[in-house]
């Protein structure tokens, strides 16, 4: 454009000195150049709306026929038209793979923008989340998710562990949401059919919560008659001993029905629906003085601080089972001598229960896989403690069900910290 440009100038500056020579030969310099740039003028016009007639018919048509600087003009316009429709059809293939793609996904997809409006959702969202794709584009993502959960969810933020609910649409349905935020507080919600996978894990939750009542009774007589023998004594101390053995493997074997009795009752429900203001301080001391009377033969050194007047909305047995636990475990896996440090602190961001010890500290390999049921560090150490396996297990859940979430910090040969986090929300003062 920028040669075009020169070229039309070198034109005009030509025309004019040919119509001044021209005028000044004959005596009529003005007359010669006026009439010079009024025919400039008008052929320019001309051209000026050829180029409006063309553009009005948005470049559709092959570009008018023209010499020097107007016709690179409509050469380049037309390049620029070819350029625009090459990429417009590539973006329409784009589109048009996109929209295939995103209707073979069985899992809906929904895209919320910063004032939480529906703007796009995929063929599986109308059926599993019940959306039409006229009438509710555009509108409030709540009109559709009414859930109270699902909005508390949604308010809250806090996206690491997904939402687990039945589809608004179909009862029937047991879905996964997924919330990812992306852009300028835009969101994408997915959500995921787990009805055969609950089925599956509703089955394994009947199975081990029947097979658990049903080890009690036997194991209660066991331990009867275990503890008849060992008090009447007069045993031989081979038998004597045998006995004692039996009876600390039936005490471990009870801890664990309890346990997996616990863990049943815990998924049973999603969240805690008898809540009431619970006192935190209350449990912590409790826990801390049963923990000190358990560490008196270790000669641990337990340090407690409280916030007082401070508590939360729970259930009490379910948050002193959960900080139990931890403390206990802090309590069992820490040589003698050491230190625990139990808090209870309350900031401008929510609430923190932690247990820190100066124990032997836990690889960061396990760190992720600590909450799994059964899962073990060693094998040899927890056999030699005693553990189950699902004192963290016990701890993930209620904490789930009380909107918390745990963080474990631990370095080997320096200690650990777990700490429970509850949201500000779930705090009252009391």
């Amino acid at each position: 454009m920028g040669i075009t440009s020169h070229k039309a100038t070198s034109k005009f500056l030509l025309l004019v000195i040919c119509a001044g020579v021209f005028g000044w030969l004959f005596d009529i310099l003005l007359l010669s150049i006026t009439c010079a740039l009024f025919g400039w003028s008008v052929s320019q016009l001309i051209q000026f709306r050829r180029l409006r007639d063309w553009l009005e018919q948005e470049l559709e048509t092959d570009p008018p026929d023209a010499k020097g600087e107007w016709g690179d003009i409509f050469d380049h316009l037309y390049r620029i038209r070819k350029i625009r429709r090459n990429r417009e059809s590539e973006l329409l293939s784009v589109i048009e793979r996109f929209q295939q793609f995103s209707a073979a996904l069985n899992d809906a997809v929904v895209i919320i923008d910063q004032h939480n409006n529906m703007q796009w959702w995929n063929l599986a969202a109308e059926r599993l989340l019940g959306f039409q794709n006229e009438s509710d584009l555009g509108k409030p993502l709540f009109n559709m998710m009414r859930d109270p959960n699902f909005i508390r969810y949604y308010q809250r933020g806090n996206y690491q562990e997904p939402l687990l609910q039945p589809s608004p649409h179909d009862g029937e349905i047991e879905l996964q949401y997924y919330i990812t935020e992306f852009g300028q507080s835009e969101k994408l919600l997915v959500a995921r059919d787990i009805t055969d996978l609950m089925r599956l894990e509703q089955t394994r939750q009947d199975f081990v919560a029947n097979a658990s009542h049903e080890l009690r009774t036997p194991l209660t007589v066991i331990r009867g008659y275990l503890e008849t023998f060992l008090d009447q004594g007069g045993l031989i101390k081979p038998v004597e001993r045998a006995m004692q053995q039996m009876q600390q493997q039936s005490d471990r074997m009870q801890s664990l029905v309890e346990d997996l009795l616990l863990l049943s009752r815990l998924d049973s429900t999603e969240v805690a629906m008898d809540e009431m203001p619970v006192d935190v301080s209350a449990i912590v001391l409790s826990v801390a003085g049963s923990a000190e009377q358990v560490a008196e033969g270790k000669k641990h050194t337990i340090n407690i601080e409280i916030a007082e007047n401070i508590g939360m909305m729970g259930r009490e047995k379910e948050l002193h089972s959960a900080f139990s636990n931890l403390v206990y475990n802090a309590i069992r896996y820490t040589p003698d001598g050491g230190t625990i440090d139990i808090r209870w602190t309350c900031d401008a961001n929510g609430s923190c229960f932690s247990v820190t010890d100066n124990g032997p500290g836990i690889s960061s390999i396990h760190i992720d896989r600590l909450t799994e049921r059964f899962y073990r560090v060693d094998d040899d150490r927890s056999l030699h403690t005693g553990g189950s396996g699902l004192g963290l297990a016990i701890v993930k859940n209620v904490l789930h069900r009380h909107q918390g979430t745990l963080e474990i910090d631990s370095t080997v040969g320096v200690g650990s910290c777990f700490r429970c986090v509850f949201p500000l929300e779930t705090l009252v003062e009391l």
